[in-house]
């Protein structure tokens, strides 16, 4: 998986953060890393210094994503229309299809992943944990 090595998305949840990045974690492959608010001596009680402080998911040697528990007493971002985007070519057609289809177990398919009128197979979903997503896979070029 091609990772940009600058920008890595941030993502933020209440009290799902573990369950997400094992999720995360499963469909992608890699590394997961966590540390909780309890190891930094925060949270008011064990349930919230169990929560994740931090977490990140690397893959391929790049951080692919991170996400966090937001505190009790902050409030939580609200969703933003900003969609985590997983682009590829026609080599990356099965791996990009596993991808939607663990992605979409439990969650809501917004836009099918299908032929687009642009010529790419092209979908929209937003996985089980909230968190939404474009699948694009280059179509077949023509030769000139």
């Amino acid at each position: 998986m091609s990772v940009n090595r600058n920008l890595s998305p941030y993502l933020g949840f209440r009290d799902t953060a573990r369950a997400a990045l094992d999720f995360y974690a499963d469909v992608f492959g890699g590394k997961l890393e966590v540390t909780t608010f309890g190891e930094f001596g925060m949270g008011e009680d064990d349930a919230e210094r169990a929560l994740i402080m931090h977490g990140q998911l690397t893959v391929d040697g790049e951080v692919l994503l991170m996400a966090s528990d937001t505190p009790r007493e902050m409030d939580l971002p609200a969703a933003s229309s900003t969609r985590l985007a997983l682009f590829g070519g026609p080599e990356d057609d099965a791996r990009l299809r596993g991808y939607w289809a663990a992605l979409a177990a439990e969650g809501s398919i917004e836009m099918p992943l299908e032929i687009a009128p642009w010529g790419d197979a092209f979908g929209q979903l937003t996985d089980r944990f909230g968190t939404p997503w474009f699948v694009n896979i280059a179509g077949e070029q023509p030769q000139g």
